[in-house]
């Protein structure tokens, strides 16, 4: 692992232009990963603990927001328009 990282600062100390290259393509990495964990912990589509909680969705609430987004909505206002199971 050593042996690698020095090749790569050598290759990057000789070749600066790929200096901005790694430095996007490890935010990217950082990001997606980031964004798959978000998804994984947060949505409700996700079920975890199937024995205790097998239907997540069920619980949510109406004025919960859940996705990353919220655009031009305002989910204090949102009535419940499902029925309780």
């Amino acid at each position: 692992m050593a042996t690698m990282l020095g090749t790569v600062a050598k290759q990057l100390k000789s070749h600066p232009a790929l200096i901005p290259l790694f430095v996007f393509i490890g935010g990217g990495a950082t990001m997606s990963v980031t964004y798959l964990c978000r998804l994984a912990l947060k949505n409700p589509d996700v079920s975890w603990d199937r024995k205790n909680n097998p239907e997540p969705w069920n619980k949510m609430e109406p004025n919960q927001q859940y996705k990353l987004f919220k655009i031009n909505m305002d989910y204090s206002k949102l009535k419940k328009d499902r029925p309780d199971f």
